[in-house]
Formats: structure tokens, C-alpha cells, sequence
């Protein structure tokens, strides 16, 4: 085992958990570099499991031969780094994650056509930005049968640290790229529903949505919702029938309602 104690966060090699942003860590200028943090064993090994590259350990030394001792046992020699529990839990949100946090390196992206070669019920995430939905709608398509999801880049990032949390690992159980031009799905075989409501809305149990060979559910903004262009260029439009007046529910959740009600019978 590598280990190296510390007594500083400015240890080098610590700044990808102590300082360094979300922004930093993805290095848009060189993807194929960028590294993301994932916390908690549980969740590390799920990444483990899905092939993920982990670049380095951050744990209190009680760890290594405790919560952190299978995973790394199954990270060959990386850097462990460790120091006192005082010390790390100075480091803003260390506290939440069961003392271990692993760095990992970005896979790179696949291509729509990859992602979406197998699938017959997939999620179009359009401009969703809160990390907490994103990954609540991971934890959810992994749990009720989607089989990839596509994000618009001005979607968050699953890999965002949060995200990657609240998703306990899902972001890494599902296939997912990200997508400029949806409108490119019909040319695969996919119909597309949008969910929104509009005039024209049908029932999200409509029997023709369940019975799409492929189908692409799109699942909009948590403020204004699908854009215009995006509900108008969908083969559907449907809404969950709600009761007592309420007219919309939270994006992640509206999804789980979806997922559900339009999964693949076969």
C-alpha cells in the first residue's frame, strides 16, 4: 500500500479533494485528464464494480484497515493519503461521507449511438441544473428499467460530486452521453414524449405511449419546464393526472412517475 500521511490539506496531490472546483477537477480544455470525487465506501465500490479508474484515497487512518480496506485492496498502489480525523474534518463535507473519499478518473464520453444501441425506454434530460435531481433521476432510471440516459449540455454534470452522491452510484449503473440535437433519436427508431402541460397533453396511461417500441422521455427544466421547441418537435405530449389542483411536480419525481408508468412490458 502507498500510504502517505499528512499533516496539511496543502499537501500535494490533496488539492483534487481539498480546493480544486467541479470546473477544475473536469478540465473542459482536456476531458480525457479530468477526474471526479466520489464519497462513502458503499458508493466507490459501485464505481469499482461499473470499471471506474480510481486515481487516489483520502481517509482517516482508522479506515485503511477498516471502512477503506476492501477498496483499497482492489486499487493496486495508488496514493492513500491520510491524517487525523480533526484534520480531515476540516475539509467542507468530509463529515457526510463516512470518512472516505476516492478519486477517479473521467471515462470518455460515449456516442449517442453506443449509448442508445440496445435501449428501448431511455430519459432525455433537457437543462436541468440542480445536482440533487440529477441525481435522484439517475437513482430512479436505474431502479425502474431505463436503459440510458441522454443530458443537453446545459444539463448539470452526473458526475458532479453531489449528483454522484445522491445518485448512490446509479450515474454509474446506466449508460449516458451527453446530446446536442434530440431531434437526432427519431432517426434511431426512438418516438419522443415530452412531458409537459399543454392543451394537447394526453395521460401519461395512455396505452399508445406503453406500447412504443422505443421510447425517448423527456423531462424538462425545474423552473419553466420543456421549451416551446422541444414540446412542439415531440411525436408526444403527456402529463401525470394530479389531484387537488396541484398542476406539477418536482422534476425527479415526476420522473420516477414516469419511468414507471411507461417501462417496457417485454
Amino acid at each position: 500500500m502507498n500510504i502517505i500521511e499528512i499533516s496539511s490539506l496543502n499537501h500535494p496531490g490533496v488539492e483534487i479533494f481539498s480546493s480544486l472546483t467541479e470546473a477544475q477537477l473536469r478540465n473542459k480544455l482536456n476531458p480525457e485528464l479530468g477526474i471526479f470525487i466520489v464519497e462513502s465506501p458503499k458508493v466507490i465500490n459501485v464505481a469499482l464494480d461499473a470499471g471506474y479508474e480510481p486515481v487516489s484515497i483520502l481517509c482517516e487512518r482508522r479506515h485503511i484497515t477498516g471502512d477503506a480496506a476492501d477498496i483499497i485492496s482492489r486499487c493496486d498502489d495508488i496514493p492513500i493519503y491520510t491524517g487525523s480525523r480533526e484534520l480531515l474534518a476540516s475539509l467542507t463535507g468530509y463529515t457526510l461521507t463516512r470518512g472516505v473519499l476516492c478519486a477517479m478518473r473521467r471515462p470518455s464520453p460515449k456516442s449517442i449511438r453506443e449509448v442508445c444501441e440496445r435501449a428501448r425506454r431511455i430519459v432525455v434530460i433537457d437543462s436541468v441544473v440542480d445536482t440533487t435531481n440529477i441525481g435522484a433521476i439517475f437513482r430512479s432510471a436505474a431502479a425502474l428499467g431505463i436503459d440510458a440516459v441522454l443530458l443537453t449540455t446545459t444539463s448539470c454534470d452526473p458526475l458532479n460530486r453531489r449528483a454522484v452522491r445522491v445518485s448512490m452510484g446509479s450515474v454509474f449503473l446506466v449508460p449516458w452521453t451527453w446530446i446536442d440535437d434530440i431531434n437526432i433519436l427519431k432517426d434511431l427508431g426512438f418516438k419522443t414524449v415530452a412531458m409537459a402541460l399543454t392543451d394537447k397533453s394526453i395521460s401519461i396511461d395512455n396505452p399508445i405511449l406503453s406500447s412504443e417500441p422505443r421510447l425517448a422521455i423527456i423531462m424538462g427544466t425545474e423552473g419553466d419546464g420543456l421549451s416551446q421547441e422541444a414540446i412542439s418537435n415531440a411525436d408526444y405530449v403527456a402529463r401525470i393526472p394530479m389531484s387537488h389542483g396541484v398542476d406539477s411536480l418536482n422534476v425527479a419525481a415526476a420522473a420516477s412517475v414516469a419511468f414507471w408508468q411507461l417501462r417496457s412490458r417485454v
